[in-house]
């Protein structure tokens, strides 16, 4: 497996590079919108969110307590008016995961939410679970 360790900085890179160009989201035109800054906030709601998968040997929005991703920003500091979650299971890169959300048509309008300014990322990997790496990418505006 391809080292992980920059992936956040990949990650943002690719999702502002996508933003910035534009992209079709299920056959829609997904015009250019602006970049994202990286978020503390919700980088720890997405790390616990997909520990918590491989923990648990799940793959859902849903916490195994019931929480939802909306409840689980809040509780990580991040105060939204608009947020949204992608999540994904299996994918050994960074290359390989935004392949994928961006081939499905809610995970890229998603990707390309016009007023979402902020983002944060997270992969865990494990060998106890279903799948070797759990991914978890929260996007939100700040209230």
């Amino acid at each position: 497996m391809k080292a992980l360790s920059d992936f956040q900085a990949q990650v943002l890179q690719r999702v502002n590079d996508v933003r910035a160009s534009g992209t079709t989201c299920g056959g829609v035109n997904a015009p250019a919108v602006p970049a994202l800054r990286w978020n503390a906030a919700l980088e720890k709601a997405a790390k616990k969110h997909s520990q918590d998968m491989a923990t648990n040997n799940y793959f859902s929005h849903t916490s195994k307590d019931g929480r939802t991703f909306a409840q689980r920003i809040t509780a990580a500091g991040y105060s939204y008016r608009l947020a949204a979650e992608n999540i994904a299971a299996g994918q050994q890169s960074v290359d390989s995961v935004m392949k994928g959300w961006l081939a499905s048509a809610g995970h890229c309008r998603n990707i390309m939410l016009a007023g979402a300014k902020d983002i944060g990322v997270a992969v865990v990997r494990t060998t106890h679970a279903d799948f070797p790496t759990y991914w978890t990418m929260d996007l939100a505006s700040p209230r």
